[in-house]
């Protein structure tokens, strides 16, 4: 009971001498009326939360995890045998510095210092080995060159260790031979890619030479579209992290341009006849494949990339949720105008459309992004009168949809645009008046802003 007394105290919790004398009482009466001799550990612990804890669980959490379970981990002695790869992991953590240690540690581990790239290597490889001493964390800053991990060894991951040894007997050659025989075993261009990033990562270059000549053959036995743009972002991720971890990435790039060839090629097809489930499916897989062309850099693969926006965008029997976001895409990237998209809008919106059709095409070009039909005046037009012209039984048919986009938007974006249709559009757009200026109040301000801009006034 001192031992509670004291750690409460230290986490700002009161605990006085009454307070322990109660709780030692109450005990003791509780194995009384138990017919126990001494109180055991559930007397103590009910005692300690009904007194100590005034009956609240999160004080007991505490106690449970500092004094009934503790930190503290046993040690075996070196001269004690144990599995070769126990003690490959042993040498390795001291030569790094990573303690095995029950407290949980926050790292934030720099690519371009040795001793960090090798923790990093080690804590992917474990992973590999279903041994997660390490969980990846969010890093703080930018830069592709730091990377987080929460670090914390339990018990039970000596028993893995042990399951882990009919694979090798160092930590390389187990991770090595794990991802091979993973790689043997995948059957799809996704599996493998994803397993191919944590090989990179892992630093295993063994294992990336068999995985990179299955991935080949799997690209190229593959003809299923969804599976090439499942598997690329990935693999641009391996791209741009190879440099910082000093990883040879040839291979890979060869890849990923057979791979951005083929999509470029097959999805104005994929994207034929597609239903609304289909649709929305694709629709997150061009943004992923959109997203990844952009960080290679590549300038031949975004032409390649643009000329697919471009037929998908043109095609008419496409579905309203992926023209929409083709159109959406090739307008960030100033293939282009606004003159030319509030055209296509308005041939969108138009009477011949179906509604439903139209109604997914402004989820495509607007989801995620209110801005540009706050700041685009003839878009918010084009939209503002098809809205109006549907008549009252087309309006509450289509009215779940137009929700679903506008929920994409940020709370800001959406008070703008409710203030905006309740003062009837835009002033401009309405044809009313600005207020004129008041230049004796904007007289006042003036040696202000002057002072704060360092002007004579």
């Amino acid at each position: 009971m001192v031992r509670v007394a004291q750690l409460l105290r230290e986490e700002g919790l009161d605990a006085s001498s009454a307070h322990l004398i109660e709780a030692v009482r109450l005990a003791e009466a509780l194995a009384a009326l138990r017919d126990r001799s001494l109180p055991g550990l559930p007397e103590l612990n009910e005692a300690t939360q009904t007194v100590l804890c005034m009956g609240s669980n999160l004080p007991m959490d505490l106690i449970h995890d500092q004094l009934i379970v503790g930190e503290r981990l046993g040690a075996v002695p070196d001269e004690t045998p144990m599995v070769p790869l126990h003690r490959d992991l042993q040498r390795q953590q001291k030569r790094l510095r990573l303690p095995m240690e029950a407290i949980e540690k926050i790292y934030e581990l720099d690519l371009r210092k040795e001793n960090d790239l090798a923790r990093s290597h080690l804590l992917h490889r474990l992973e590999l080995l279903g041994i997660p001493w390490g969980t990846p964390q969010p890093a703080s800053g930018k830069g592709t060159f730091k990377e987080g991990w929460r670090v914390q060894w339990q018990p039970e991951f000596a028993v893995k260790l042990i399951e882990a040894g009919i694979w090798g007997n160092t930590i390389l050659d187990a991770a090595t031979a794990l991802a091979r025989h993973s790689a043997q075993k995948a059957t799809e261009l996704p599996a493998l890619t994803r397993l191919l990033a944590r090989v990179l990562l892992a630093d295993l270059p063994d294992a990336v030479g068999y995985l990179m000549s299955r991935l080949q053959t799997e690209a190229a036995l593959n003809s299923d579209i969804a599976h090439l743009m499942d598997a690329l972002p990935p693999l641009v991720n391996v791209l741009r992290y190879g440099n910082v971890r000093q990883t040879d990435t040839s291979m890979v790039s060869h890849v990923v341009n057979g791979l951005v060839a083929r999509i470029c090629i097959g999805l104005p097809a994929a994207c034929s006849f597609l239903d609304d489930d289909a649709a929305a499916q694709m629709y997150e897989r061009l943004n992923q494949v959109h997203g990844a062309i952009a960080l290679l850099h590549n300038e031949d693969h975004a032409a390649s990339w643009r000329q697919v926006l471009i037929q998908l965008a043109d095609r008419q029997e496409l579905h309203g949720l992926l023209a929409g976001r083709s159109c959406r895409l090739l307008l960030d990237a100033n293939v282009l105008d606004a003159k030319e998209t509030s055209r296509r809008m308005g041939l969108a919106l138009s009477i011949a459309s179906e509604p439903p059709q139209a109604a997914a095409w402004v989820e495509g070009f607007l989801k995620g992004s209110g801005l540009l039909l706050l700041h685009d005046e003839t878009l918010w037009q084009v939209l503002d009168n098809w809205v109006t012209q549907l008549n009252s039984d087309t309006f509450i048919a289509l009215l779940p949809l137009l929700r679903r986009t506008f929920s994409t938007f940020s709370t800001a974006e959406r008070r703008q645009m409710g203030e905006r249709v309740r003062r009837g559009n835009s002033l401009l757009a309405s044809g009313a008046k600005v207020a004129e200026l008041d230049r004796d109040r904007a007289t006042t301000v003036l040696p202000i802003v002057a002072q704060l801009l360092g002007l004579k006034f």
